[in-house]
């Protein structure tokens, strides 16, 4: 084949077990032979509208069949898939049409109007609804596959052509598109399937965002390249995920803290059957301890590690058979890390310093930010996570802190620059900092903390009420405290590590 990308794979699969079920969802099973007729139909159907190599193709809609169908179909012709976070308000989906040039948005009903008003003034020419009752200009999805060709495209695709582009926000509020190639794509699922053992018989329960790189990268990818099968999920739902477990003998599952403690306080937890189950793996934040116990008394162990979108996701693993507590285990096959000080230079064991990522599942670049990714990485080559962390005498890496101040709620990456600047807009205030809380349920939540302006007047709810619209709702502090003055520095930024040690803030 031409094709040595991603869009390649399902043709490639089908060579081997092309009757074989690929995908279970809402009941309904799909072979891999289906699953490429249908990415076929797209793909023709979509270079029929003018989508050609390189072009940018988004999709706004929760986890189904139709989301890998249009992945696939996008990089069966070439073109760069754009996966939009269903929890964006229309603002932020607008930027990110925008900033991708996406010429064309596929998109679920329960997403109507979002898309509708997010396309708007942008290169969009396109839409496609996954669903009945598409009017004109939108096309109806399974119109638009039932008319088109079952022809495989086979395009020039190589590994270092773009494949993929999340957004991820940076410190400066700004969001950047990760432009992940096909062959970051390939080594990430690569690494996935030899440092936890993937098999062809695996069976995997898909819950989490597919428009997050680890959902994406070490979920769908991996299974689809050795030949399993996927049960997909809307959303997450405890029972029911209890009950897909033992009706299906799931072998593998991949969440966040917060589902599995939700799993773990189920009333059904106790007396669900689990032990088809081989695999956990979890990542955004530490296991806590009575989750680990939980599970433990089950005889199930977590697969760890550590990550983030521009490493697409994976960059350490650590496998239950070799269990070091607090760390996040060690490079990825395929993947360096290193820990460098200040200046840049090697850090002795237990020292900590910046954690570094080389490999063939790091990005080169983000889309269109020549500067952001000349300073994202060091000697070049090695990307510059912002977390800091240290290794001990056997290379397992502990992470310490994190440069940029992200926080990890129930597994979403939140940037409190994001939600200062929106903050920021309100004539009454001064300053703010905003910085994470310690939640039982969600591992962190963000709390804004606000300096006035002498002589003006704002209220908790005045906040609150501003941020509505302007941001997800996953990123509003839900409690804001106000302070007379900031800690600082003798440069005059503000003390986060003193605001976060203030039980006046933090309570």
């Amino acid at each position: 084949m031409d094709n040595e990308g991603v869009g390649s794979w399902l043709a490639r699969r089908c060579r081997r077990s092309a009757a074989k079920r690929a995908i279970i969802f809402q009941g309904e099973e799909t072979t891999y032979g289906e699953l490429l007729d249908r990415s076929d139909r797209l793909a023709n159907a979509l270079v029929a509208r003018g989508v050609g190599k390189g072009d940018r193709v988004a999709f706004l809609g929760e986890n189904q069949p139709a989301y890998i169908e249009v992945m696939f179909a996008v990089g069966t012709i070439g073109a760069i898939y754009v996966p939009l976070n269903t929890r964006l308000t229309v603002p932020e989906l607008h930027y990110q049409l925008t900033d991708s040039g996406a010429t064309a948005l596929i998109f679920a009903p329960t997403h109507d109007g979002q898309s509708l008003a997010a396309a708007r003034d942008t290169d969009v020419r396109t839409l496609i609804r996954v669903g009945e009752g598409a009017e004109a200009p939108v096309e109806n999805y399974e119109e638009v596959l039932a008319a088109s060709s079952s022809e495989h495209l086979d395009v020039r695709v190589t590994r270092d052509d773009p494949a993929l582009i999340i957004y991820t926000s940076g410190t400066t509020g700004s969001p950047k598109g990760a432009l992940l190639t096909h062959g970051n794509l390939t080594f990430s699922a690569v690494n996935f399937i030899v440092d936890y053992d993937v098999a062809s018989d695996d069976i995997m329960l898909l819950n989490s965002p597919l428009f997050h790189i680890a959902s994406l990268g070490h979920g769908l990818l991996p299974f689809i390249l050795k030949g399993g099968s996927l049960i997909v999920e809307a959303g997450f739902n405890a029972p029911r995920v209890l009950e897909l477990i033992e009706r299906h003998k799931v072998t593998q599952l991949t969440g966040v803290p917060t589902t599995y403690q939700m799993l773990a306080e189920d009333p059904a937890w106790e007396t669900t059957d689990l032990s088809s189950v081989r695999s956990l793996a979890c990542g955004g934040s530490a296991v806590p301890v009575r989750v680990i116990e939980a599970y433990a008394a089950k005889g199930l162990a977590f697969s760890g590690g550590y990550g983030m979108t521009e490493t697409a996701p994976g960059a350490t693993s650590l496998s239950p058979q070799r269990v070091v507590i607090g760390s996040s285990g060690q490079s990825h096959f395929f993947t360096d890390v290193r820990i460098r000080t200040s200046d840049n230079q090697p850090c002795e064991v237990g020292e900590v310093g910046e954690i570094q990522v080389q490999g063939p599942n790091v990005i080169k670049e983000y889309w269109q930010k020549p500067e952001a990714s000349k300073a994202a990485f060091a000697d070049g080559v090695w990307f510059r996570s912002g977390d800091m962390g240290y290794f001990d005498e056997e290379s397992f890496i502990f992470i310490s802190d994190r440069l940029k101040d992200m926080i990890i709620s129930g597994g979403e990456n939140i940037y409190p620059a994001e939600i200062e600047r929106v903050i920021l807009e309100l004539p009454q205030v001064a300053d703010v900092a905003v910085i994470g809380i310690a939640d039982d349920r969600w591992g962190e939540v963000p709390r804004a903390v606000v300096q006035v302006k002498e002589g003006a007047v704002l209220s908790e709810d005045e906040v609150i009420a501003h941020m509505q619209g302007r941001l997800a709702r996953y990123k509003q502090p839900k409690a804001v405290r106000f302070l007379g003055a900031f800690p600082r520095t003798a440069s005059g930024k503000i003390r986060k590590n003193e605001l976060r040690a203030n039980p006046e803030i933090v309570d």
